[in-house]
């Protein structure tokens, strides 16, 4: 049997644009998840998706127009239930028959098989297949109901609720319209084009041609892909005609793409006095207000020039190029207004008023917030080397600039702000630069700052909101994480990793604790913020493609030195790799599991005590390898450490061998015990070993 290309769309007014990749391909998957399971469509079929600003559709290649029947087994019953001694049917199977519409003469054909402990009957039945003209109505209505839209709305007088007024809906099976209704609307194969270059209502002639068709007559580029395609290629071909880079604009460029049908790219420009306003500001105007593409010179400094992705394309564009550079002037006048008051003001004068601003209604106001960061990153600035003093001042600075005008209205350069008026007011640049990577990172692969300063002020910031809100019972759950309080754990853990800085993390979070008000924080946080911090830094390390085993090994000691955690699953890799690995880690493990019965102190092995040859063989050859095991771990040489305790495999294999170690007398049962525990602590101070063991 074969199938046609099926075409489906729903015309709306404007989409939410940043969401609109994420509809686009929701709607397509769910359409293709009811065709393929209702057997319609082909598992591995052709498909493609697409989205623009007013439209979401779909077209599937080899679509049936009714699948094929299917064979149905249903379990009826148990047989014990279902049949007499000597075979008949029981009333309740008759029952239960009739209530399902089962001929009783169809028991004969009943597969009788095991159902768990228990024999069953089981019934089969084959099942016409699903008709397309029957389904694809609800198929569509399904994948809407599916799609990730937070708040609905309701337009006209129907019932109807989407997110966004819907206006027609186009479906085509090869050339023939397949009857349905979605959203009140009957199905069709009318659609519309461009809202002013398109020659208006246009009629889609087969599923095949529903892409040229738009394309030729609705001056529309259905495909989000090839339209963001053509924009990027637009864009890069202009800004070397203008000798201009365009810096980082993926993210814009999306949203930008969910914004135009039909995208022609025009340059635009502002005057060069504006660029006396420091340059995050002009571009934050530009990209985030007027969804301009600002251009740059080779060195990443801003040009008075920006480029235009416009909607339509003209044979005379000045009207469109005027008017852009008309409206940005006065954004562009705002942000050099709020610059130059925010300078007159100072940075210096604000901090006194942070103690009026409220942070959190349990932790005080953002003057004790800046108190307690600068009591935590006066204390690592120490621990690292650097100036006390300095940190403190970065640390009284690093939220003044939330109480700028330039900041009230882009929070986004929290930070950068506060540099810039920072050195306005003569503060050394190493203040400066503090303040304004005290937040970094601020996403994943973010720059992390690159200063003992910064790294102490930006582990104070995080750590405090780590320590507050945990010490009020503000834990993350699920998906919900209010306060980005994982974000802040994982910026804790990126510094300490990558920095690499040679701190404690349960000192840390002790630190951070203390430096609250006695009664502000009324949980204990110490073990389960530890706890917490752990189990990102467990995923991250997957994430980054380390050994589940080797991980678990690792954190099963629960490190505080965040910066050995990688060389250390490093060593414990190298370690796996020696063939005495494998037995020293079953033999660590039988180990493990001896010690867990004993209880209680072990204290230190007594030669005297020691009867077997093997066991004073095992002895002897820990006392020979721990100062030199000892030394490597000191030396943080964790690979060494390893290699020298796998030459323990001979005597460990042998001690097993040949000792029983629950030996009936007392003494010699705990001498032999106490042997293993210092095996154990020997060998188990990289990582857990037992954990390798399959």
């Amino acid at each position: 049997m074969t199938g046609a290309t099926l075409l489906v769309e729903l015309f709306t007014e404007e989409l939410p644009p940043k969401a609109l990749p994420k509809l686009g391909q929701a709607f397509a998957n769910g359409i293709l998840t009811g065709l393929r399971s209702r057997g319609l469509a082909p598992a591995a079929g052709t498909s493609r998706w697409f989205a623009t600003p007013r439209r979401l559709a779909i077209t599937v290649a080899d679509v049936l127009s009714e699948g094929a029947a299917q064979d149905v087994t249903e379990k009826i019953m148990p047989v014990s239930v279902a049949l007499t001694a000597d075979g008949q049917p029981t009333p309740a199977l008759s029952k239960k028959l009739e209530a399902r519409g089962i001929p009783l003469s169809a028991v004969a054909s009943f597969e009788r098989r095991m159902d768990g402990k228990a024999e069953a009957l089981f019934y089969t039945s084959t099942v016409a297949g699903a008709k397309l003209v029957e389904v694809l109505g609800g198929i569509v209505q399904d994948a809407l109901k599916q799609l990730p839209i937070p708040k609905v709305m309701r337009w006209g007088d129907g019932d109807a609720t989407f997110v966004r007024p819907a206006h027609k809906l186009t479906l085509l099976h090869g050339a023939e319209v397949v009857p349905g209704s979605v959203l009140d609307i009957q199905s069709g194969r009318t659609t519309r084009g461009h809202r002013f270059m398109s020659r208006g209502d246009i009629d889609i002639a087969t599923a095949d041609a529903y892409e040229p068709t738009l394309l030729a007559e609705g001056k529309v580029i259905p495909d989000f892909a090839e339209r963001r395609a053509n924009i990027e290629k637009q864009l890069v071909s202009e800004a070397g005609r203008q000798n201009a880079t365009l810096g980082e604009y993926a993210d814009l460029l999306d949203e930008v793409t969910a914004l135009v049908e039909h995208p022609t790219v025009y340059v635009g420009e502002f005057e060069a006095e504006f660029l006396a306003v420091p340059q995050e500001c002009l571009i934050l105007t530009m990209r985030a207000n007027q969804k301009y593409f600002p251009l740059f010179d080779t060195e990443g400094k801003l040009l008075n020039r920006f480029l235009i992705v416009s909607n339509m394309e003209l044979a005379d564009p000045s009207n469109i190029i005027t008017g852009n550079q008309r409206v940005v002037r006065p954004r562009l006048s705002d942000a050099r207004f709020f610059f130059e008051q925010d300078i007159k003001a100072g940075l210096t004068p604000r901090v006194v008023k942070l103690g009026s601003v409220v942070y959190h209604n349990k932790l005080g106001s953002l003057g004790d917030r800046v108190e307690r960061m600068s009591t935590v990153a006066r204390r690592i600035a120490g621990l690292l080397g650097a100036d006390e003093n300095l940190a403190n001042r970065a640390a009284l600075l690093s939220k003044a600039d939330l109480l700028t005008d330039m900041v009230g209205e882009f929070p986004e350069l929290q930070g950068t702000m506060g540099r810039y008026y920072a050195l306005a007011e003569g503060a050394l640049p190493v203040v400066a630069e503090a303040i304004e990577q005290h937040y970094r990172p601020r996403f994943a692969g973010d720059a992390l700052p690159d200063s003992n300063i910064g790294r102490a002020l930006a582990l104070a910031d995080k750590l405090d909101s780590l320590a507050g809100f945990f010490g009020i019972g503000q834990i993350p759950t699920g998906d919900k994480d209010p306060f980005g309080l994982r974000r802040a754990a994982l910026g804790v853990l990126r510094i300490l990793m990558e920095g690499p800085l040679p701190l404690d993390l349960a000192e840390l979070i002790k630190r951070a604790a203390e430096a609250f008000n006695p009664g502000v924080l009324t949980v204990d946080i110490d073990g389960p913020l530890y706890d917490f911090m752990l189990e990102r830094l467990r995923n991250t390390l997957r994430e980054a493609a380390h050994a589940q085993d080797v991980v678990d090994a690792v954190l099963a000691l629960k490190p505080t030195r965040i910066d050995l955690v990688v060389p250390k699953l490093e060593a414990v890799l190298a370690f796996q790799q020696l063939p005495e690995a494998a037995a020293l880690a079953a033999a660590n493990k039988r180990i493990v599991n001896i010690l867990k019965k004993a209880g209680g102190e072990l204290g230190e092995p007594d030669v005297a005590l020691l009867v077997e040859e093997a066991e004073k063989a095992l002895f002897h050859a820990i006392i020979e390898v721990a100062p030199l095991a000892r030394s490597h771990f000191q030396n943080e040489a964790y690979t060494d450490a390893l290699r020298v305790l796998a030459g323990l495999r001979t005597a460990v294999d042998r001690f097993f061998d040949e000792v029983m170690v629950m030996a009936e007398e007392p003494l010699v049962r705990q001498n032999r015990l106490a042997l293993l525990n210092q095996l154990a602590g020997l060998m188990n101070q990289v990582a857990d070993i037992s954990r390798l063991s399959a």
